[in-house]
């Protein structure tokens, strides 16, 4: 299956059913604040694991217990479904983090 760039119909219907995801810069955005910095750090790590087996690998940030994170898929030039598969994995590993 050929990987394409999400319609501005996919992107609005997406951020609107997951709501702490926006468009930034032509990416998908969020921001992640835990507790700590081990809490932040372990949502990393797991993330790491995710990115690494589908091969997709988040653009992020960590400062202190704050994680920013922005996907794209630069294959497409912009957003595609690898993106919103990574974003729902994120939302669920954050949660047993938070």
């Amino acid at each position: 299956m050929q990987n394409v760039k999400a319609t501005d119909k996919r992107l609005s219907k997406f951020i609107e059913k997951n709501q702490y995801w926006c468009l930034q810069d032509n990416k998908l955005h969020r921001e992640f604040v835990f507790s700590d910095f081990v809490a932040a750090f372990g949502f990393m790590a797991q993330v790491a694991l995710i990115a690494e087996r589908s091969n997709h690998h988040p653009e992020w940030l960590n400062v202190y217990k704050k994680v920013v994170v922005n996907l794209t898929t630069h294959e497409v030039n912009g957003i595609s479904k690898k993106d919103f598969k990574l974003a729902l994995e994120m939302d669920k590993v954050a949660e047993h983090f938070m």
